[in-house]
């Protein structure tokens, strides 16, 4: 089974309300197995337009991945994360392939 990802880019211009985010989404993301591989931090923009903040979360999969997007507890986070940010959120399957060869 692929993991599954959130990938999301975000420009803060409430920063309360982007902490109750932080701490009510924290409820969700444990329930579904996310884990932070991405929580901000320096970044290049080397193609297109960035945002201020980026974030990528795994999770055991993509089904899982979803399914804590669509919860109750995650849903009532999203509330101040549109309150408080520009967000653009991608939820997207991992890929277990052939990689290329050198």
């Amino acid at each position: 089974m692929v993991k599954g990802y959130w990938i999301a880019r975000l420009n803060i211009h409430d920063q309360i309300a982007y902490e109750e985010y932080r701490k009510r989404n924290a409820i969700a993301f444990s329930r579904f197995g996310g884990k932070f591989l991405v929580r901000g931090g320096p970044f290049h923009a080397v193609v297109g337009e960035g945002r201020q903040h980026n974030v990528v979360i795994e999770f055991p999969s993509h089904d899982a991945a979803i399914a804590c997007y669509r919860s109750p507890e995650y849903q009532d986070a999203i509330q101040y994360l549109k309150a408080g940010c520009e967000v653009d959120l991608v939820i997207i399957g991992g890929y277990d392939g052939p990689q290329p060869e050198p």
